[in-house]
């Protein structure tokens, strides 16, 4: 991608997603901005809904910023909370290199397919 997100590992309901921290993805005061957050959250969240079978997006998305990431590294663990018929919910956890939480992402998704 090219925000530099690639897939670490993923299995049910899971993906585990991390991105290199470039000076793109810093505010003007050097720390990461939000967006990188989300952005690697969101790519996380699409990889494990998707992995097993295409068709789900996102419905609403939720980001609590828990602290400033230190490093050069991200990265994001996304685990199902509820699958359901047409909806499903997911968690997305965002840490940064040392293992310290940045940021938390909850998403509800839609089954298209």
């Amino acid at each position: 991608m090219e925000n530099g997100a690639v897939i670490e590992a993923i299995g049910d309901h899971y993906a585990r997603c991390s991105m290199k921290v470039e000076p793109k993805h810093r505010n003007a005061v050097g720390i990461v901005m939000g967006g990188a957050y989300f952005t690697l959250a969101d790519f996380a969240f699409a990889v494990a809904a998707n992995w097993q079978k295409v068709g789900t997006v996102s419905l609403t998305s939720n980001i609590t910023f828990c602290g400033a990431a230190k490093g050069d590294g991200l990265y994001a663990e996304a685990v199902c909370k509820k699958d359901g018929r047409s909806t499903c919910l997911y968690e997305i956890n965002v840490k940064d290199e040392l293992g310290n939480l940045a940021a938390v992402v909850i998403i509800n998704g839609f089954h298209r397919a």
